[in-house]
């Protein structure tokens, strides 16, 4: 009997850690783009397949490949449209086999920023930078592929943690933090979590319908910064008013910095029956403190 084939696109930490649950279940291929990476693809038991989603005639062989598809490359980083993802699409529209199941990596930031409010899914996007802009042009062109060919689920995700995914350099150079009367709410999935989710959107992701793929956490950024400093046993951030941060860092720090939101996690509970392994980042940052450190964990079985 013919395996079933999946293709990933952007085969990176998140979707490397889905693999070994996916290859029990898929003849797995991914796009990549250097010898060296493909190396690396076929020590995990995946096939790669050469190409480059900003070269549109490099993606020929993507045509047909797969049944099933995991995207989760990030879009171009300029302008105020994902051409990597319009570049897939039609690659995948030439094929005699169009994908049945295709599930999307996106982030938070679409939402931009709400004032701390608790939101869903329901949320209209309000990118207030062109990362986030890009991120709404693609979920855009994926669903009126959705409608067209098939289905596609939407993960959005926060900031996405793991023991190798802290922001320690950041702590150790010290650099500050809100003031916490003038600080804003982050939210945050770990890794492992993260490609639990993706797995099982291939099967259970209703039709161009968006999961928030995020934890159980209501911190302020501050508050997570702390956390993180004190598992390390490092001096805490210094904290700043919101007029002195941004004079002090980089715009785009700033654009991210500034936003603040609560995001309600249900859909991701109750229509993909996930039950997080890490429903906040306290585990984890008690073992880092006790100096047990962390391993990347296989995704449980469907």
């Amino acid at each position: 009997m013919q395996r079933r084939r999946l293709l990933i696109i952007g085969c990176g930490d998140v979707a490397q850690r889905a693999v070994p649950w996916l290859a029990k279940r898929f003849k797995v291929y991914a796009l990549t783009r250097t010898p060296e990476s493909a190396a690396s693809l076929r020590q995990l038991g995946v096939t790669p397949i050469m190409g480059n989603l900003d070269d549109a005639a490099s993606l020929a062989r993507l045509a047909g490949v797969a049944e099933w598809v995991l995207h989760s490359a990030p879009p171009p980083n300029a302008g105020m449209d994902d051409t990597r993802t319009h570049h897939l699409l039609a690659a995948l529209a030439r094929g005699a086999i169009l994908p049945r199941g295709f599930v999307y990596i996106s982030t938070t930031g679409v939402y931009g920023d709400c004032v701390g409010a608790r939101i869903d899914e329901t949320r209209p996007c309000h990118p207030e930078s062109a990362r986030a802009q890009r991120r709404v042009t693609a979920e855009a062109a994926l669903r009126a592929w959705g409608r067209r060919h098939g289905g596609v689920a939407i993960l959005r995700a926060p900031g996405i943690y793991a023991a190798d995914r802290l922001p320690i350099e950041r702590i150790r150079q010290g650099s500050p933090a809100l003031l916490p009367e003038e600080d804003g709410y982050s939210n945050h999935i770990h890794a492992d979590d993260l490609a639990h989710a993706a797995a099982l959107a291939l099967f259970r992701g209703r039709t161009n319908r968006v999961y928030n793929a995020c934890d159980d956490t209501e911190w302020k950024m501050g508050d997570w910064f702390d956390r993180v400093a004190d598992a390390y046993a490092l001096p805490r951030p210094p904290r700043l008013s919101r007029v002195a941060m941004q004079a002090n860092v980089s715009p785009a720090l700033w654009s991210f910095m500034r936003e603040s939101r609560r995001i309600a996690n249900g859909r991701l509970k109750d229509e993909l029956k996930l039950r997080l392994r890490h429903p906040t980042p306290d585990g984890l940052l008690a073992s880092l403190s006790a100096g047990l450190g962390s391993v990347h964990t296989i995704v449980p079985g469907k």
